[in-house]
């Protein structure tokens, strides 16, 4: 039992935190819209912070708690994640496009995302607050680019998944009360659900008598990366894998500018030696064969997503390995 109640718990907190981090995003996407606020303002600023407000709940927590390296692992196992299972599972389903319109510059992104986050691990670690910044300053550049893409008309999969999102469509509340009520349970649910995860994380790190970047690298990540994983799986079962791609890029790139910066700010966020010297380069690599798919116009179908899972399962195996 000592061990089965932090669990429990810890699995009760991400599911409020997906729950509370939804409700939050249609209750202020509404109220936006009561207000008369564009809906193009409306995905660049609710819509994108908002879908990632499980991880930057749990990452900002886990740093005022002192438990960083909570924090660090979830980012990047989340991404590692993202990439091999996010896409790994449904390619399994229906073949992925990489070809689309604005694919490729957004892969680019993703990658230097994912360099400068090494870059900067490497040359200090724990992260501060001034590299906390140089990340956090990458998502508002990120968004402004974005805006710009906007309104240029250009064609791109992460602006049309921030911005698809209608009032009267989607379970949008159509009352201000409601919209209220929604975005003020949603912040309370995501403060309990964060708190259960960071508590619960720790005490199973110490009874365990594992590293808190292991439950960051494994059951957090995986349980902040559901609502991605779940959301690609079903649309490439209803036909529109090309849903994927984008839900990928975008998750990565706001996992590392906008958590792992808003983190950083919060306070030092410690990683462990061993993501430096494993976990990071799987994190790369993950997101660089994602980036050769793209550049030669080579869609991913079954045989690659059986690769990416089983590449995810044998990463696994060689975290749980590393820890006996």
């Amino acid at each position: 039992m000592g061990l089965l109640l932090p669990i429990a718990l810890l699995i009760f907190g991400l599911v409020i935190l997906i729950v509370a981090g939804d409700i939050m995003v249609r209750g202020a996407a509404a109220l936006a819209r009561h207000w008369g606020v564009p809906s193009l303002i409306v995905g660049l600023t609710i819509v994108a912070f908002g879908t990632s407000a499980p991880e930057l709940v749990v990452g900002v927590q886990a740093v005022l708690s002192g438990a960083g390296e909570l924090a660090s692992g979830n980012v990047v196992g989340s991404n590692i994640a993202n990439v091999l299972l996010a896409l790994g599972l449904p390619a399994l389903i229906m073949t992925i496009p990489t070809n689309m319109s604005g694919v490729a510059r957004n892969s680019f992104v993703a990658v230097f995302a994912t360099l400068l986050f090494i870059l900067l691990a490497f040359i200090g670690n724990p992260l501060m607050r001034w590299q906390g910044a140089i990340l956090f300053a990458g998502i508002i550049c990120y968004l402004l680019w974005m805006f710009r893409l906007a309104k240029s008309g250009a064609d791109d999969p992460i602006l049309e998944e921030m911005t698809d999102i209608d009032e009267g469509e989607d379970g949008l509340p159509t009352k201000t009360g409601l919209s209220v009520f929604y975005v003020i349970a949603g912040i309370l649910g995501l403060i309990i659900g964060g708190n259960l995860i960071v508590n619960n994380a720790v005490s199973i790190a110490q009874t365990i008598g594992i590293s808190e970047t292991i439950i960051g690298l494994t059951i957090v990540a995986i349980g902040t990366s559901l609502p991605e994983i779940a959301t690609v799986v079903v649309a490439s079962y209803r036909g529109h894998s090309e849903v994927a791609i984008g839900n990928v890029l975008g998750s990565n790139v706001f996992n590392i500018f906008a958590v792992m910066g808003a983190s950083a700010l919060a306070g030092p966020v410690a990683i462990n030696s061993k993501m430096l010297i494993f976990d990071f380069w799987v994190m790369l690599a993950a997101i660089a064969a994602l980036l050769a798919f793209v550049l030669t116009r080579q869609p991913i179908g079954k045989k690659t997503g059986a690769i990416f899972v089983i590449g995810y399962i044998l990463y696994m195996l060689a975290l749980i390995s590393g820890t006996l």
